[in-house]
């Protein structure tokens, strides 16, 4: 052998040796299962969706110093600023005009400018008042506008300001000057010198216009305890209306079912011998009612959701795609989660599908439940969504969105993690089917949607904001309420309005009402309101004519006028009620979606009230509208505090305009009657506290449109079940090797409160 045929001989024994490692190091590795893939649906948005982007930090800076520099009066922080200073209480997205926008989208128009609406309280004038500029373009600005009078037909009245935190600041302040003129009330009632005492508002205000004096209600505060459910029985009237904090008066003070004219006349009263006292000691830590410390260690993992090779949607700025869905996603501060050009496989179905009010109505024999009707708006349903725990508000693998805003303050804040966006399997098929005769067979689809989600803390009660995308086009809007109750002192008839949940507690029974905005744009702009309902019409058998029969018929109608469209809640509404295009499917039937509904209500507060028209939007389950640019909103953060003279009445967007082809707004409210009962205590559960709707496809496409999705199930008696290239279920052993590797736990909701 020479030595040319030895080396050849020693490159190939080399070779084979190289190859059999690569063998044996592959057969190592995860399985390619575990790849991360991207997702499903490539994003073509192009940053389109900016256009509905909530403000950045920065543009709200730059609006901040614009206001500063250009409006020629002094400007305090509003977190410092008393009543007769003038401030800028909010900065926020100022979302362009509908037609601008979709020229922009559709039509190859320019991109609208980017503007904010900045809302100043003016207390340092001749007439003080409320005044909304739009300030522009951004992130430079160079002009504003006063849109007040534009928007409000006239200016804000002053005392219809929301109340901001510098003023309960000094509300307290007065009520702690009060309680000592009672010292020996407070150490005999509630081993308390007042300073330990939880001080909670009530709203409205008064009795009519212009009032500003509101009920305080007072409660024992205990470590890792809601002291929402420890009322000691003591409330107070606080007049808060004139601009000098020094002019602020206690009115009233109530004591387990009596009214007092001062703190001072309450102690007299005890020294006399005349009061009866209920003793209600500070409760420990440990056994305070409401107590949600941990009274056994925790167990073991409960199941992980988790994806095998990454997310299957895709997120891109405030855009998010799914399995044939896009979405543009916001958090007003005042009203919540808002979402735009909600897209199916490339056909936008909603404009616009946003949160609008949460109204919650109390009643009690005390003043302050009996009089409480709160507007969360007012008070800032996206500005209080805090956030979220990993694992538990939300997947642990959900994808966590930092929000901003700018409230009462000259500088932005970050509520971190507090929207997420996942994938939930819902352990449910979608569809399913065994085929048990003739051929023998199983086709189904796995139930998987997309979530994004919010919750708000609106100082008791917490509310789980979803909207849910499913596979077969139809979206799901569902809000749960848990939380801790309200309560009152129990005195005299008390259960009356609620039930006995403590020794001295009683649940006050309320009502949750929600409302919502939608704006469907079915198959184009222009859509009609047709209804479908079931009726029986006796008839003889054609067959068989002596005969007779109960025929179950279908009965349509289109309904004409925004009157016809405006059902009362609690009354009888077609079970099906659509958005329909003039345009037909294959099969000659209008391209609709269908407005689904499932909601168990209270009654609304009687027409006859004289504050019914400020919450009249809760007179409707439904009320259809034409679309108007100066009819964004339901409500309006300054009725709450004049709802005799409410900014915004939606009652008056009903007046019988037509409906017929034209671009349709539907206002939807939702909500449910609550007794408060033992099993709400510590924290009432979300079980059974739900209420929401279904915008679904009807006759808007030719057939399910989840048909084609991937992740879909077929196999039959003649295929090897087992085997994976035949049933993808049969392939998710190998994925339980995929694992992730989690992050470390953090919270960091705690801090900047």
């Amino acid at each position: 052998m020479n030595v040319k045929t030895a080396l050849i001989l020693l490159v190939l024994a080399l070779a084979t040796i190289f190859a059999l490692v690569c063998v044996l190091l592959t057969r190592g590795r995860a399985p390619s299962t575990c790849q991360h893939q991207p997702p499903e649906q490539e994003d073509t948005d192009d940053g389109q969706s900016l256009v509905f982007a909530d403000l950045t930090p920065e543009e709200m800076l730059q609006v901040v110093r614009y206001l500063q520099g250009n409006l020629g009066v002094q400007l305090v922080d509003a977190s410092r600023a008393k009543p007769s200073d003038n401030c800028i209480a909010s900065v926020d997205l100022q979302v362009p005009a509908k037609a601008e926008v979709l020229q922009f989208l559709d039509g190859g128009g320019a991109r609208p400018p980017r503007e904010a609406l900045a809302v100043l309280y003016f207390g340092n004038q001749p007439d003080p008042n409320v005044t909304e500029y739009m300030v522009g373009p951004l992130p430079t600005p160079a002009y504003h506008r006063d849109v007040t009078v534009q928007k409000y037909r006239g200016k804000v009245p002053y005392h219809r300001r929301p109340v901001t935190g510098k003023e309960y600041m000094d509300i307290n302040a007065l009520i702690q000057r009060e309680l000592r003129k009672a010292p020996r009330f407070l150490a005999t009632c509630c081993e308390s010198d007042g300073t330990d005492l939880a001080i909670l508002t009530t709203a409205p205000r008064g009795f009519k216009s212009g009032d500003r004096a509101a009920w305080f209600v007072l409660f024992h505060s205990v470590a890792g305890t809601g002291y929402y459910l420890l009322p000691v029985g003591l409330e107070v009237l606080v007049e808060h209306r004139d601009l000098r904090v020094s002019h602020w008066q206690l009115r009233q003070v109530f004591y387990n079912g009596r009214y007092f004219a001062s703190m001072g006349v309450l102690e007299e009263a005890l020294v006399a011998s005349l009061l009866e006292v209920v003793r209600i000691p500070k409760p420990q830590a440990e056994a305070a009612l409401g107590s949600m410390r941990l009274q056994r260690p925790p167990g073991s993992p409960g199941p992980l959701q988790y994806e095998p090779q990454g997310p299957r949607y895709g997120i891109r700025d405030n855009h998010v795609t799914f399995q044939g869905w896009s979405i543009a996603f916001g958090m007003n501060p005042n009203s919540g989660l808002r979402l735009f050009d909600i897209r199916y496989r490339g056909e936008r179905i909603v404009y616009e599908l946003s949160l609008q009010e949460a109204l919650a109505l109390y009643g009690s024999n005390c003043p302050g439940g009996m009089l409480t009707r709160y507007l969360d708006g007012s008070f800032g349903i996206g500005r209080f969504a805090y956030e979220l725990v990993w694992g538990l508000d939300c997947p642990y693998t959900a994808t966590y969105v930092d929000r901003h805003y700018l409230a009462e303050s000259d500088t932005p804040k970050t509520n971190q993690n507090s929207l997420c966006i996942f994938e939930h399997d819902a352990a449910l098929p979608l569809r399913r089917h065994f085929s048990d005769s003739q051929s023998l067979y199983y086709r189904g689809l796995r139930k998987n949607t997309l979530v994004i989600r919010a919750i708000s803390t609106l100082i008791n009660y917490d509310y789980i904001w979803d909207f849910m995308f499913h596979g077969s086009g139809a979206v799901e809007v569902r809000v749960h309420a848990t939380g801790y109750i309200s309560s009152s002192f129990l005195h005299g008839q008390g259960t009356d309005y609620g039930n006995r949940v403590g020794p001295h507690t009683l649940g006050t029974m309320h009502l949750h009402h929600i409302h919502y905005k939608v704006d469907l744009d079915v198959d184009g702009q222009l859509n009609s309101l047709e209804t479908q309902d079931m009726a029986y019409k006796i008839m003889k058998e054609p067959w068989s004519m002596q005969n007779t029969i109960e025929r179950l018929y279908l009965r349509r109608e289109r309904l004409e006028r925004e009157d016809e469209a405006a059902f009362l809640l609690n009354t009888p509404m077609p079970r099906y009620l659509s958005f329909a295009s003039p345009n037909p499917n294959k099969w000659g039937h209008p391209r609709s979606y269908w407005i689904q509904i499932t909601s168990f209500a209270g009654e609304h507060l009687p027409t006859s009230s004289p504050m019914e028209r400020f919450i009249s939007w809760g007179r409707y389950q439904l009320a259809v509208t034409q679309r108007k640019e100066e009819e964004p909103t339901s409500t309006s953060i300054y009725n709450q505090n004049d709802p005799w003279t409410p900014t915004v009445a939606f009652a008056d967007f009903i007046d019988n305009e037509t409906i017929t082809n034209e671009d349709l707004v539907a206002w939807i409210s939702v909500g449910f009657l609550h007794v408060p009962h033992a099993e709400d205590v510590p924290n009432m559960v979300t079980v059974g506290n739900s209420v929401g709707f279904f915008l679904r496809p009807y006759n808007y496409f030719d057939e399910d449109p989840s048909v084609d999705l991937p992740d879909s199930i077929y196999f039959s008696s003649e295929q090897d079940a087992r085997a994976c290239g035949a049933n993808p279920l049969a392939c998710l052993p190998p994925a339980t090797a995929c694992a992730p590797h989690l992050p470390h736990f953090r919270y960091g909701g705690f801090l900047k409160l």
